[in-house]
């Protein structure tokens, strides 16, 4: 294994104890799936965690809609830290009536729907007109640096609320011009059968994540919108970032300034109408900082496979990419030639569109581990 290789994924026994820790969570009513495929190669069964620190989803710790060096952390944290960050999705919520949106879809006025009437009145949209996700943070990380990256583990995702929403609208998804009428679907979740519906006969199976874990991008770009992802994380909407994954993130400015939200319930690649099932959801994730790692591009990682991100305004340029980081990666980080490294992804990795809907479209590349078995690949 080359040093680069054991850089990427080296572990700290310290560190593997904390994410193991069992703990108590803000309560939710479902938990993430752990997708049957991975859930059989954890070493333990998914349990509580308990975190160092909590953000909570008040309106002083949110931003509507933007990344930039300049935004002012809400919290603090240390390289290794263990935090719960909790979010709102409003998709559908008006912020002149916000109430509204409830009582035309039989909602209860709770708790969490106070809050997020509370964040749509008090939370002001970026002056200078930038529009995106509300989101949560941003968080400084101690001793991230530029050059360095952030791993960023995701422990445990929960729903807070017992609904998501998705939306079909005149020029927006996949195929802006067929859609002739806005319409608004809330889908309602069983806890038992862990499932989303809007009607009866049509379940979909729950498997939370955030659609948004962004770093700050460089200061000269200034502050940008969340919609477009970029090289440094933000609007990925991979659905395969779930519980038990990793995001490994390039840092552009002092502190890294994680940024989350746009949480979803369930989503199929492409996202197809412009939105997934839209939802509040709580991470709890633990940050660890590798130092001078040159990694100029966002990486994932699950238990079972390694993925590769493309991205670009054009999805066949976005295709390329993928498939020139995906290449790059079992060359250099598991040690074949380019043309073997090239062959491996025609005949054992799969690309899968991300999503088509953002601006700036994704492609991203899954490296199935099982391919290499005699490579011993240490998780967690």
């Amino acid at each position: 294994m080359s040093t680069s290789r054991r850089r990427f994924f080296r572990q700290s026994t310290r560190r593997g104890i904390a994410a193991l820790a069992l703990g108590h969570v803000s309560p939710s009513l479902v938990e993430a799936i752990v997708p049957p495929v991975e859930a059989d190669l954890l070493p333990e069964p998914a349990r509580r965690i308990k975190p160092d620190s909590v953000v909570r989803s008040l309106p002083e710790n949110m931003v509507w809609g933007y990344f930039g060096a300049d935004v002012p952390p809400v919290s603090r944290i240390k390289d290794g830290d263990i935090v719960e960050i909790q979010t709102v999705n409003p998709s559908g919520v008006s912020r002149t009536d916000p109430e509204a949106f409830y009582k035309t879809h039989n909602l209860p006025l709770d708790d969490h729907a106070r809050e997020v009437i509370a964040i749509m009145k008090n939370v002001k949209p970026e002056p200078s007109g930038i529009r995106g996700h509300m989101l949560t943070g941003p968080i400084y990380i101690d001793n991230a640096q530029p050059g360095d990256y952030i791993e960023i583990r995701i422990l445990d995702l929960t729903l807070p609320a017992d609904f998501g929403v998705n939306s079909v609208w005149p020029g927006g998804g996949g195929i802006p011009d067929l859609v002739k009428d806005r319409e608004t679907f809330v889908y309602r979740y069983d806890a038992k059968r862990r499932t989303g519906t809007f009607m009866e006969g049509v379940e979909i199976p729950l498997r939370p994540f955030m659609g948004v874990m962004a770093l700050s991008p460089p200061p000269e770009t200034g502050r940008v919108s969340s919609i477009p992802p970029g090289f440094f994380g933000g609007n990925l909407d991979i659905k395969h970032l779930t519980k038990h994954t990793t995001l490994h993130l390039p840092v552009s400015v002092p502190g890294g300034l994680f940024t989350t939200g746009d949480g979803h319930a369930a989503q199929g690649n492409g996202e197809v109408s412009g939105v997934a099932i839209e939802t509040a959801v709580n991470l709890t994730a633990q940050f660890i900082v590798h130092k001078n790692s040159g990694l100029k591009q966002c990486r994932a990682e699950t238990p079972t496979h390694f993925i590769a991100v493309g991205l670009d305004k054009d999805l066949n340029k976005a295709m390329k990419q993928a498939l020139a980081e995906a290449v790059q990666f079992i060359q250099t980080e598991l040690g074949f030639t380019f043309n073997q490294a090239l062959s491996i992804a025609s005949t054992g990795v799969d690309f899968e569109v991300s999503q088509v809907v953002d601006q700036v479209l994704g492609v991203h590349a899954m490296i199935p581990k099982a391919i290499f078995p005699k490579k011993k690949f240490g998780y967690w």
